[in-house]
């Protein structure tokens, strides 16, 4: 039998930064910036209807849509749950896209009442919860892990825009990894760490906000000395 011939297609890339890569970057934001006590919200259930609202929608149109639901009495699952879906549209309306929102809020609303609420939920074991978030319409992994780690306490990393940012800027990824490389990337070098998945990911927002920007300002970026865009700028 002839060999095989061997494959064209590039491996897929693996993200398996050490855990002093991460802690250093880690470090550096939390001199700068301290703590940002992440996720601003009154109980686990505001967690994870902000996890929803917050699907492509700025942080600041989100809270005046939590205040909305707030105002009118919404935000709790009995509620939600009770009310039609055209009132819970209008509620949500600053944070965009409202009427698909509206539909992946109730598809929560509905599982969770099933589960007996999010308390209910948490008796679940922790290594089946995910994928039953993941089951949920318009459930995807980032917002699944929002809920797990901020509403559930669970140490899982989440990943978004502005964590692949970073990397890709850092050197640390290329850009090719998906979601679950990067995940477990972070889980795997960090160990398990509810309050430091917590403030990194929060750390890594705020970073975002003030130097990481899509176009980067680089002037005074407290990782400018580990990144191959911070170093690159400063040598032009």
């Amino acid at each position: 039998m002839e060999d095989a011939a061997p494959s064209l297609m590039p491996a897929t890339p693996r993200f398996a930064p050490t855990g002093d890569a991460l802690r250093t970057v880690f470090d550096r934001l939390f001199e700068a910036y301290g703590p940002q006590s992440w996720w601003p919200a009154d109980s686990p259930f505001e967690v994870a209807v902000g996890a929803v609202l917050t699907q492509n929608a700025a942080w600041g149109n989100v809270e005046q849509a939590i205040d909305n639901l707030r105002a009118r009495g919404l935000l709790s699952l009995e509620a939600l749950l009770g009310c039609e879906s055209g009132r819970i549209a209008d509620a949500i309306r600053p944070s965009g896209y409202f009427n698909v929102k509206t539909q992946r809020l109730l598809s929560l609303c509905r599982f969770l009442g099933e589960e007996g609420g999010l308390a209910g939920f948490a008796r679940r074991e922790p290594g089946d919860r995910r994928g039953a978030l993941l089951a949920v319409h318009g459930i995807g992994p980032e917002t699944a892990d929002d809920i797990l780690l901020y509403a559930l306490q669970q140490p899982v990393f989440v990943i978004d825009t502005y964590t692949r940012r970073l990397l890709q800027r850092l050197g640390l990824a290329d850009g090719r990894e998906s979601y679950e490389d990067l995940r477990l990337g972070f889980e795997d070098a960090l160990g398990p760490d509810v309050a430091l998945f917590n403030e990194f990911h929060a750390l890594i927002v705020r970073h975002a906000k003030v130097s990481c920007r899509k176009q980067p300002d680089c002037t005074g970026c407290v990782l400018r000395a580990l990144c191959e865009t911070g170093r690159g700028a400063s040598e032009g």
